[in-house]
């Protein structure tokens, strides 16, 4: 493995995958699949930091702050990914959700020469977006000194803003500009650099919990299931059907009825089969800051 005390973990050589490129298909094959089991163990000591950032975004967004994403590379388009996936799946609004990608949307498919380098389009990004106090920012850097990513950090932070970093290098400057520094020690790349590998499958899993956590928090998940998706299609207008049954009990027709006096929402139908009417359900679960189980607990009480 490299010394050299420059290099950010990720860069580094490791002796165990010398000539890799000369190794039966199938040894190369068990050496990488290894290395993606190593890499999802080395998110399990990062878990504390990772609760408290979630705790903390939660408890920004639940007062009406936006999610911001920002990365460059394949960094920037894991975060992009987890951040397009919140609108379908947990109905989170587009308009608090920005993507922000070194390069613009042109890199999410594709190179874009330096522009991981350009601390001048972060800070422009940020300030376009008029980023503040009520606001989450989330930097994802594998090797924590990616310059687009550590200056959309920093210039957040100077505007107030909450700050979260994940990196796979200790002692990286991205996690000391973050408020909430998230460490994934994943190592040496089993092809020095590539950190679509391991460092990559990383990020995915840290960001699926973050996110994951942070809507749990926020009320938009009820008994392990997503009741605040968007019902944007026949598979997941059957899966609102299904969920509300298996909430309530109701039959299918009720079900159908309840779904369709409540827009497809599935919250407002679990209330509607409680009695109440639509304009009664949504007052309910305003009280309740959009949770399913608080509104049933006052129902109850």
């Amino acid at each position: 493995m490299s010394t050299n005390p420059t290099l950010p973990a990720t860069e580094s050589v490791d002796a165990r995958y010398r000539e890799i490129d000369a190794w039966p298909p199938e040894s190369a094959l068990l050496a990488l699949w290894e290395s993606q089991l190593a890499a999802v163990a080395a998110v399990r000591p990062a878990l504390p930091a990772l609760a408290a950032a979630a705790t903390a975004a939660a408890a920004k967004l639940r007062d009406g702050g936006r999610l911001v994403y920002a990365g460059a590379g394949t960094s920037g388009r894991i975060a992009a990914q987890d951040g397009a996936e919140l609108p379908p799946t947990f109905d989170w609004p587009r308009d608090r959700l920005v993507l922000l990608m070194a390069g613009g949307s042109t890199a999410l498919l594709g190179a874009v020469e330096n522009a991981e380098d350009d601390e001048a389009a972060a800070r422009a990004a940020i300030a376009t977006q008029n980023v503040g106090k009520d606001d989450v920012v989330l930097g994802v850097a594998a090797s924590g000194g990616t310059r687009f990513t550590c200056a959309c950090i920093a210039e957040s932070r100077a505007r107030g803003a909450l700050t979260i970093a994940v990196a796979n290098s200790g002692g990286s400057r991205l996690l000391g500009l973050a408020a909430h520094p998230v460490l994934v020690e994943t190592g040496s790349e089993p092809i020095a650099g590539s950190t679509r590998l391991k460092a990559g499958t990383a990020q995915k899993v840290v960001l699926n919990l973050f996110s994951t956590l942070v809507m749990l928090q926020l009320g938009r998940v009820h008994d392990g299931l997503m009741v605040d998706m968007r019902a944007s299609n026949d598979k997941l207008r059957a899966r609102g059907l299904r969920m509300l049954r298996h909430l309530t009990g109701a039959d299918d027709a009720a079900a159908r009825a309840a779904l369709a006096g409540a827009d497809g929402s599935v919250k407002l139908a679990v209330l509607l089969l409680r009695g109440l009417d639509p304009e009664g359900a949504r007052m309910l679960l305003s009280r309740n800051q959009n949770s399913l189980r608080a509104a049933l607990a006052e129902l109850a009480a």
